[in-house]
């Protein structure tokens, strides 16, 4: 289980998300203001599937009407498809950790490739 409160850092500012909810498989964490949660989810069938997502919201002006504001979110999400049998946790942390790692390579580069739309 996730310990509580979760704490994500964005842009130099740790935002505190205690649990609001928790399932079998599942547990949220959000932001007293609702601008920033994570949730995370399981599901075991033939594969196993793990999911950690953030959705990150804000209100800002409107392009168009820069006189109105409008809510904008965005979600980043991690999932892991796996056989349930045939690897072990550290095995699959590994895959991960090097994944992840490749993404923040170089102070980020190809995050920033990605969220630029190169492929």
């Amino acid at each position: 289980m996730f310990t509580e409160p979760q704490s994500v850092t964005i842009s130099g500012t740790a935002h505190s998300l205690p649990r609001v909810a928790s399932g079998d498989f599942s547990g949220s964490f959000q932001k007293d203001d609702g601008t920033v949660a994570v949730d995370v989810s399981h599901q075991f069938a033939k594969r196993a599937r793990s999911t950690i997502s953030i959705v990150h919201q804000k209100t800002t002006a409107d392009p168009l009407i820069p006189a109105q504001n409008v809510p904008y979110s965005m979600t980043f999400r991690l999932v892991v498809d796996r056989p349930r049998y045939g690897y072990t946790v550290a095995e699959q942390k590994a895959v991960v950790d090097g994944f992840l790692a490749s993404l923040q390579a170089s102070s980020g580069a190809n995050i920033t490739k990605l969220l630029g739309g190169e492929s």
